[in-house]
């Protein structure tokens, strides 16, 4: 465990970069200044109860990194206790490289977002990798009910670190269910702007004035 994101993210390469690009004096006052949180908080669990998806990088044995994208229902990431998330890995197409590059390297990133919210939340973590036969009570634990597809591993994350990013360049973007509700209070609307233009018109017929067209 670290005590702050940046003894991870800020290698001397990256301070290189910074130091070329004017921002390593900003950083290097960030890193002096006192220890970042790396226990997980309310806001934390929160935010990420209410994750549908994700994305899950690895890097296999030559070097190569790998990019995966994790869905399911809300909640499927979840908080196992204040320094560990954990989720059931579903069957897919059967290429497990995450899985594999896993057993050769068990550091990873995560990277959560909320684009309605523009919002972002990435975890340092290590894998490691279960099969739910041995440890059922927590395969339990994580099976969405009523969602049918074959549990072929359990991974576990134990969180090293976490930084929450800006806003910036982050464009809104909305789920059909985030989107439905709006639909509906723009159909409800309409409906009732039409209820209206046709009271106006009869109204209009009544008094005998001409209608505007």
């Amino acid at each position: 465990m670290t005590d702050n994101f940046t003894e991870l993210a800020f290698t001397d390469s990256v301070k290189a970069q910074q130091e070329k690009y004017g921002t390593r004096a900003a950083y290097s006052r960030m890193e002096r200044g006192g220890k970042f949180r790396n226990q997980l908080t309310w806001q934390e669990n929160s935010f990420i109860k209410t994750r549908d998806s994700f994305y899950i990088s690895s890097v296999g044995k030559n070097g190569w990194p790998y990019m995966q994208f994790r869905g399911g229902p809300k909640g499927f990431l979840k908080v196992i206790d204040d320094h560990a998330l954990a989720f059931a890995d579903f069957r897919g197409n059967g290429q497990y490289i995450t899985t594999g590059n896993f057993n050769d390297n068990n550091k990873t990133v995560l990277f959560l977002m909320d684009y309605p919210n523009k919002k972002r939340l990435k975890i340092w973590a290590e894998s490691e990798v279960l099969d739910p036969a041995d440890h059922p009570e927590l395969a339990e634990q994580l099976v969405q009910p009523n969602y049918e597809a074959t549990v072929e591993r359990i991974i576990v994350f134990k969180v090293q670190a976490f930084d929450w990013n800006c806003p910036q360049h982050i464009t809104p973007r909305y789920t059909q269910e985030e989107a439905g509700g709006s639909m509906l209070e723009l159909e409800s609307r309409i409906a009732e702007l039409e209820s209206e233009n046709k009271n106006l018109r009869y109204r209009i017929e009544l008094s005998g004035q001409p209608q505007v067209s």
